[in-house]
């Protein structure tokens, strides 16, 4: 790889974990950070690398591409990881990367792929090109109201003519991702208020007011397919997961890994065979854009087995440690380390292994601790962390960026995430039974700006624990 140097454009945990896998492949990196981020553990990592090289450097906005390419160019950066969020899916800031006068390697795909299968309207299209199924609705921006009223009706329609005892529609922003810029339609009547909206926010915020109209699915199973392509038009697959238990704002959770589990639940369809279509017609599209790098296929499967194609995070994703752990490679012991892998093949390496040399063992379930109130709408708690320990076990990994040695004071400018937790066991029963132990051993204490104690998700999860892999 040569002495390359990567630019960390990220924050927290996974900044810690992409700082973890350059060192595991022997490239530099510098970071950077915000003063609302001065006492997160990726900044003093990197300030007490004591090797003569400034690695971190303060910026104003994670989100300002101008501070982010300056810093890379003062750090002499030769590549530039942006993790997930911010830019990781922005195919405008991946392509001033790789064609500005000083190029930098953009750690994720190429930025046509991103722009293609990051639009899901193309990948829609793409979909019903290869006959994988997605779900009934538009396939191209809705910009007319009268022309996506006249949508609605026909859906409406046919989810009565269906049967559906409450049928309703999701308005999404089509240029949105991440659950944001969509709402559920139930009434007709309704339909236009909530289409403005939408509209309005998806100009304001994705600076596209495009809308897609779809068929509501409400008893479904949310599952994803790990993907890993490099630029040598190899593509391999890690299995699946179930991302099934959500926030009400559609942010995960609890995850599982491998999608279904025969053993804790009697499916009324073939898990088995519906977890391999789906593996099968997601390596099919990434083999047919050429994907070269780590992606996520999601997918909804309703109550009867029918899969459903949603969309392509052409990211790195949170949830990738649990596909990894269960994950083993030319009959190792160990695990792979897909960050790891994303970034060999960013460099340009092979992957080194074909899908025969990858094998699964176990399940693991990510747990995602957040400093929230779930019994009210999953309200963000604020306040300093002043005690966080968790148990020490070989079957569990945890990725935090909150300090166990000092108060953390929680920055009210990002989401409340304090660590994920990802425990594997050899089956989902033993899984399960430690990541209750887990929970059981978690202790996090704090005060509010009045003295309150502090809120968290831990006993929320533990309540999860008994549904996961449910249908």
């Amino acid at each position: 790889m040569g002495r390359e140097r990567v630019l960390i454009a990220n924050r927290g945990e996974i900044a810690i974990r992409i700082m973890q896998a350059c060192e595991e492949l022997g490239l530099d990196y510098v970071v950077v950070y915000t003063r609302e981020d001065e006492a997160s553990l990726h900044v003093r990592l990197a300030a007490e690398k004591r090797d003569g090289v400034k690695r971190h450097y303060r910026i104003v906005s994670y989100k300002d591409p101008n501070e982010i390419f300056a810093v890379a160019d003062q750090a002499q950066c030769t590549a530039i990881h942006p993790g997930y969020g911010f830019f990781s899916e922005n195919f405008r800031f991946a392509r001033r990367a790789a064609m500005r006068s000083r190029p930098l390697k953009f750690i994720g795909p190429n930025w046509e792929i991103i722009r293609d299968l990051g639009s899901k309207i193309n990948t829609k299209r793409l979909a019903k090109k290869l006959k994988i199924p997605v779900i009934p609705g538009t396939d191209s921006p809705i910009y007319n109201e009268i022309e996506a009223e006249e949508m609605a009706e026909e859906l409406f329609y046919l989810q009565k003519e269906q049967g559906v005892s409450h049928p309703s529609i999701l308005v999404k922003a089509s240029a949105g991702g991440g659950g944001m810029g969509i709402e559920e339609v139930t009434h007709l009547e309704t339909f236009r208020r909530i289409y403005r909206r939408i509209q309005n926010y998806a100009k304001r915020t994705f600076g596209d007011e495009g809308v897609l109209i779809e068929q509501c699915l409400t008893d479904y199973h949310h599952i994803e397919v790990q993907i890993l392509g490099s630029q040598h038009k190899e593509v391999v697959h890690f299995g699946t997961r179930n991302c099934t238990i959500q926030s009400t704002g559609r942010q995960k959770r609890v995850e599982v890994a491998p999608g279904f589990d025969r053993q804790v639940c009697d499916y009324p369809f073939d898990a088995g065979a519906v977890l391999d279509n789906m593996v099968e017609y997601s390596v099919r599209m990434a083999g047919l854009v050429n994907y070269d790098s780590a992606g996520t296929w999601e997918w909804v499967v309703t109550r009867d087995g029918q899969p459903y194609l949603l969309e392509v995070n052409t990211r790195i994703q949170v949830e990738n440690g649990i596909s990894a752990r269960i994950a083993r490679i030319g009959g190792s012991s160990g695990y792979p380390n897909l960050i790891r892998e994303q970034i060999r093949v960013a460099m340009g390496d092979r992957l080194g292994y074909s899908q025969k040399d990858v094998t699964f063992a176990g399940t693991s379930i990510e747990l995602r601790i957040v400093a929230e109130n779930t019994g009210r709408g999953f309200t963000p708690w604020c306040g300093t962390i002043t005690r966080f320990d968790f148990p020490d076990e070989p079957w569990a990994t945890v990725h935090s960026h909150v300090p166990r040695d000092e108060p953390y004071k929680i920055p009210t400018e990002y989401d409340p995430n304090l660590a994920l937790g990802i425990i594997w066991g050899r089956d989902t029963d033993q899984a399960k039974e430690r990541a209750r132990q887990f929970l059981k051993g978690t202790v996090i204490e704090g005060k509010g700006a009045h003295g309150e104690g502090i809120i968290t998700n831990l006993d929320y999860l533990h309540e999860r624990i008994g549904e996961i892999l449910r249908f």
